[in-house]
């Protein structure tokens, strides 16, 4: 994972895609996405977007190039086509991952992809009334946008408009137009690459928020100039903006904010904030600026448990240096509205992900070790509510001005969330 014992959860989605193709599973599971909590029916699209000033940090002879979906409340009237969890090429490398027996160890084949669709629906017009406020999320380091859409979803079903972006050559693969796939290029090592892997994350999103600007005039930037969704445009409301994202891509939120004052809030689920983590101790710890600056605008924290070196429980708050010094550096800069919360009762870093809600869909085709391993042995369904209720209670706060009172102290709605500080 990316904190602590450097990128264990994140490389296994690059490190997962080998040439060998395990046996196919004799019974495909259909997945159910878990129901929308908000007032909003969803609708989505895709955009193919071509920053022509700016050379793709990892093949400079080309464009950068960036896939972003864009989620968000649709019309209650529509009526469109419910959109795949995964494309049959990307299901295709995510069974890859699975199939690791340093994972899941789950044969290819298993979930049946084609048939497992999210709860939003593709192409259909954007809902009536005021504008709505922009999120961007990034995901963790090589993971793809397509594994994050629980809550993605359901804060679009809230009244957002969720732009979820894929980080091309470090996600593990990110699918084009034409079924075009592009793989992760091999991973590099040390503060130096991962600092290129962030700048290149940071400047996806300054990019992506550039492009939604276009939109707002009128303007269709994708690559093929494929149709938009009728009243996209009037929907964007670019004066509030968040950002938000999972491990690495919860210091690309950070990181972002710091270098583009059009970010007005963020959060970071369970990310250090550094490109040289310092754990185990005596590593090398080199601090990311947001680490070193913090922010003037409000940003959030919240950790997950975990097992160190030695086996011993450990906890990501600002409060444990020892294991994340990023957190506890931050902290202490962190000038705007900052609150650290900690998902417990046996939570992991990967709880942030669709695989709490997939892994428990698979049953004992899934060892219990593997399936504790992955997302803990917490309640899955007490564990995605409170993260979609908190998500969506900060940006409520601090993009709408309206106080559901939730950061107020600890709540025995949601016992597994504390309040560090």
């Amino acid at each position: 994972m990316v904190r602590g014992s450097a990128l264990v959860a994140g490389l296994a989605l690059v490190g997962g895609l080998t040439a060998t193709t395990p046996a196919v599973a004799a019974e495909q599971v259909v997945l159910t996405a878990p129901a929308l909590t908000g007032q909003y029916e969803v609708g989505t699209t895709d955009l193919h977007l071509v920053d022509s000033s700016r050379p793709d940090p990892w093949k400079p002879e080309r464009r950068r190039e960036v896939m972003a979906t864009v989620t968000y409340p649709a019309d209650r009237f529509a009526d469109g086509p419910r959109t795949p969890w995964l494309s049959p090429a990307m299901g295709g490398v995510i069974d890859q991952v699975l199939a690791d027996e340093g994972y899941l160890g789950l044969p290819a084949g298993t979930i049946d992809w084609a048939s497992s669709k999210r709860r939003a629906e593709t192409g259909v017009p954007v809902a009536h009334g005021a504008p709505k406020p922009v999120v961007l999320f990034s995901p963790g380091f090589g993971g793809p946008r397509e594994t994050y859409t629980a809550l993605v979803d359901d804060l679009a079903s809230r009244g957002y408009v969720v732009v979820s972006l894929s980080h091309t050559y470090e996600s593990a693969a990110v699918e084009f137009p034409g079924g075009r796939l592009e793989p992760a290029l091999p991973p590099g090592e040390g503060p130096e690459f991962m600092k290129k892997a962030l700048d290149a994350r940071v400047g996806d999103s300054r990019f992506v928020l550039d492009q939604l600007a276009k939109i707002t005039r009128g303007q269709n930037p994708d690559a093929e100039n494929r149709p938009l969704p009728r009243g996209l445009g009037w929907s964007l409301d670019l004066s509030r903006v968040g950002a938000y994202g999972h491990s690495y891509g919860g210091f690309t939120a950070g990181e972002t904010m710091v270098h583009d004052r059009r970010v007005d809030a963020g959060i970071n689920l369970d990310g250090a904030m550094a490109t040289a983590f310092g754990y185990p101790p005596g590593s090398a710890y080199v601090p990311g600026e947001v680490t070193k600056r913090g922010l003037d605008r409000p940003f959030l924290l919240m950790g997950a448990q975990g097992v160190g070196e030695n086996g011993k429980p450990l906890e990501h708050t600002h409060r444990q240096p020892e294991f994340d010094r990023s957190w506890a550096d931050f902290w202490v800069n962190q000038r705007g509205w900052k609150r650290d919360l900690l998902l417990r009762g046996g939570s992991t870093h990967m709880a942030y992900s669709d695989l709490q809600v997939v892994v428990p869909q698979l049953g004992d085709r899934v060892a219990q070790e593997k399936r504790e391993a992955v997302i803990g042995t917490i309640d899955p369904r007490r564990s995605l509510a409170a993260q979609r209720d908190y998500v969506g209670a900060f940006f409520d706060l601090h993009l709408r001005g309206r106080d559901k009172h939730l950061f107020d102290g600890e709540s025995p709605r949601y016992p597994n969330i504390d309040f560090i500080e």
